[in-house]
């Protein structure tokens, strides 16, 4: 491939497999940036990579205009975080199997990748294997004949993970092959297993997958076996199928012509001598990496990209339920349906008694607290509290780490910045309740509000008006007001827009223009 010099790609995450992807991109000439926590390590690096930058910060990685891609292959707990602050930045990301441990992390990194057009890729290595891609064209042209049945041995004595069992750890690579050989998508999954050295974490699982078509499939991994064994079998009626990864290049990958023959009605196996199918030799993470670069130079969308990644998630978290309820089958239908029309991050907590709209997002570890109503179309950050009994509008943006109390009511389009903060009693004592005194806040509509303000209770801030970051209201502010200070004083007007107005109350973005009224602006005439 013809790779422009212009490109240049950051490793994060340099220690078992991420010095991997170094040393390939440094051979593909496109090495920009490592980035790892480890001192030692990447002073390691940097004697043999002297002209490669290395640095600790991820934030001053992703500030680097110069960086066009990011290969994450830090710990997969790490993947959603680091992928989105990656693809929110302007990066194309490259992340390690799994995308990410849930599938609602990687459903967002999905639609963030195509709100932000940057490609998002996943490292279903197998995929870039060209012993796999040969064996896909020969089922592409009809040597095996019908696919009855696939299978897959991914077994080894360690390496032994504590983040992630040997279902998420090896599984990801078999599954993402079976279902590009299947092209359809399983009926049911059943997972069976055994934990043998830590007490949550499975060591051996079996899954079993049906398809729609009567294919079926089964993973056997383990890391607690006395060889190593990565092989995928194809039975075909025409072919069989052996791929071997851990053979030379000669024996990768055979067909074996065995027929069943009918005698009396009884099935007599045809054995035949197995055929080697001649296979280029190449390294399947260099062709790997190389299709990264191909898919940011031509913004063409990867092989396995997020919806891939998400389709070997599904079939992950079915295996995952399924072994956890005892070999239980999890049909996939029914088990990603979505009769709700609002989304809720499986860390956060909604009580029984709460409204919420269609189209509202609430992301990780926030609580909906009873009684509490929540509009449509409305986005809850991370870490927010709501309610009880609280009130939230359409189209409300609450960022992190904010708490919307009893008392305080949001009305539509609303704005919390960052840590900004609601009160709702007055003087309060720890040893003595006042819930009974508290001090209702009303927040009209279009309200901004910046990051680590404070809004004191017993007022009401107006239409469109515009508080300060770190801004102290103690009295309200009438409408489009612009609040900044401790204690918060008024310097000025809000447009609607959320620009600020000159002095005869004109926006000179958008040309509305303003009168004042005794509640503060209103545009003129209305």
């Amino acid at each position: 491939m013809n790779i422009k010099k212009s490109i240049s790609i950051a490793v994060v995450g340099a220690g078992y497999w991420g010095k991997n992807l170094v040393r390939n991109y440094a051979q593909l000439g496109v090495l920009g940036a490592i980035c790892d926590s480890n001192q030692k390590a990447l002073a390691s690096f940097k004697q043999d990579y002297p002209e490669v930058k290395c640095i600790s910060n991820f934030q001053e990685l992703l500030s680097d205009q110069g960086i066009h891609g990011v290969a994450i292959a830090a710990p997969a707990e790490m993947h959603f975080s680091l992928a989105r602050e990656a693809l929110l930045s302007g990066k194309d990301v490259f992340v390690e199997k799994p995308l990410s441990l849930n599938l609602p992390d990687a459903q967002v990194l999905k639609e963030v990748a195509e709100q932000n057009s940057r490609v998002l890729m996943v490292g279903h290595l197998l995929q870039y294997h060209s012993a796999f891609i040969k064996l896909k064209e020969l089922i592409k042209q009809g040597k095996l004949g019908r696919i009855h049945y696939i299978y897959s041995n991914r077994l080894s004595f360690g390496k032994i993970r504590t983040e992630e069992d040997i279902l998420w750890s090896f599984a990801p690579h078999d599954i993402s092959m079976i279902l590009s050989l299947a092209n359809e998508a399983p009926e049911y999954v059943m997972a069976t297993g055994g934990n043998y050295l830590h007490k949550k974490i499975a060591d051996v699982t079996t899954t079993h997958l049906e398809f729609p078509s009567g294919l079926k499939a089964h993973v056997f991994v383990s890391w607690l076996h006395p060889f190593k064994e990565q092989m995928l079998v194809v039975v075909g009626d025409r072919n069989m199928a052996v791929f071997k990864d851990t053979v030379d290049w000669d024996n990768k990958l055979l067909l074996y012509p065995h027929n069943i023959n009918w005698h009396n009605g009884v099935p007599v196996p045809d054995k035949k001598d197995a055929t080697k199918v001649e296979v280029q030799q190449s390294e399947p993470l260099k062709a790997e990496c190389a299709h990264f670069i191909d898919c940011i130079q031509t913004r063409n969308n990867p092989v396995t990209d997020a919806a891939e990644g998400i389709n070997v998630l599904k079939i992950l978290k079915a295996s995952q339920d399924s072994l956890n309820s005892n070999g239980k089958k999890i049909f996939l239908k029914e088990a990603y349906q979505k009769p709700d029309t609002y989304f809720i991050h499986e860390s956060s907590y909604v009580d029984g008694d709460v409204s919420i709209g269609t189209g509202t997002k609430i992301w990780h570890f926030s609580h909906v607290l009873k009684g509490s109503n929540v509009g449509k179309n409305c986005s809850i950050g991370q870490n927010v509290v709501i309610g009880p009994d609280a009130t939230i509008g359409n189209g409300c943006k609450i960022q992190n780490n904010v708490s919307i109390y009893k008392g305080v009511t949001l009305e539509d389009n609303v704005f919390c910045g960052p840590s900004m903060v609601f009160t709702n009693v007055f003087n309060p004592r720890a040893h003595i309740p006042r819930m009974d005194e508290l001090r209702p806040t009303l927040v009209k509509k279009g309200v901004t509000i910046g990051a680590n303000a404070t809004i004191v209770c017993g007022h009401t801030i107006g239409a469109y008006a515009f508080i300060g970051a770190g801004a102290v209201v103690i009295k309200g502010a009438p409408n489009n007001a612009l609040m900044v200070g401790n204690p918060a004083q008024q310097i000025g007007w809000m447009c609607e827009c959320g620009n600020r107005l000159d002095e005869n109350l004109t926006c000179s973005h958008c040309g509305k223009v303003f009168e004042k009224k005794t509640d503060g602006l209103a545009i003129k005439g209305e």
